[in-house]
């Protein structure tokens, strides 16, 4: 995936149409040089698709609550952080921003919510940065996604927060179809319909040819919220986000 998060469909056919029965899974930052977690060949194929797998050799890791710091129990939704040989110094002439992401103890903050279970798996379960907060709920837009791929006709999946006048935000799904897939939005949301909790459910579908993407291969989420405000007609609400 080379900067994206695998989803869990997309690895079981990889397992099983192209046959790659010893692929894995690592999990990192280029300034962790760049992988803290991977699965083994050797692990439950459960293991291999829904995990991140666990921490190398002589590597820390820990995943946190981000307003107090405190480890979260096994199994709760938390930032991921990871401490060792394989942290950077730092960012080039960039004491502030170096400041930001190693805390005094050595710790690098990734900006990635995870989960461990009680075997050390590591799951990625999304951004901090993100999250959406739908009239007081925490939507993590990587579930919805998830979900999405389970349609026999969605190629690829995003999920995105757009601002809104009585919740603060609704979610977005821009979508990618198989070609000469016949799907449309009321199909999409009926399809979600009974599946996940009726808040998850994207108020609005966009079908694209592509996303924005950087040059590494991630998602720009932030072009995507920007180009739907504009098409939703949202500037006026997403004014008072920031006044």
């Amino acid at each position: 995936m080379a900067g994206s998060p695998c989803p869990i469909e997309v690895m079981r056919d990889v397992i099983g149409k192209l046959g790659m029965d010893e692929v894995t899974i690592a999990y990192g930052m280029t300034e962790t040089a760049p992988v803290s977690t991977q699965t083994g060949k050797e692990d439950s194929i459960e293991h291999r698709v829904s995990s991140v797998g666990r921490v190398g050799p002589h590597i820390e890791s820990k995943i946190i609550d981000p307003d107090t710091g405190e480890i979260v129990p096994r199994g709760e939704r938390g930032e991921y952080c990871t401490r060792g040989y394989h942290v950077m110094l730092g960012y080039w002439n960039d004491p502030e921003r170096t400041a930001e992401a190693i805390d005094a103890d050595g710790w690098m903050h990734s900006g990635d919510l995870a989960t461990m279970d009680d075997d050390g798996y590591v799951n990625i379960v999304g951004r901090i940065k993100d999250m959406i907060i739908r009239g007081g709920e925490n939507i993590y837009p990587r579930e919805i996604e998830e979900f999405l791929y389970t349609h026999p006709d969605i190629v690829d999946a995003q999920v995105i927060g757009v601002p809104d006048e009585r919740y603060g935000e609704e979610l977005m799904a821009w979508i990618q179809l198989a070609p000469g897939a016949d799907v449309t939005e009321d199909d999409v949301k009926e399809y979600c319909r009974g599946q996940i909790a009726h808040f998850k459910i994207p108020r609005y579908v966009k079908f694209v040819g592509e996303f924005p993407m950087t040059v590494t291969g991630k998602i720009r989420k932030v072009e995507m919220r920007e180009k739907s405000i504009a098409e939703l007609g949202l500037e006026a609400v997403a004014a008072t986000e920031t006044a």
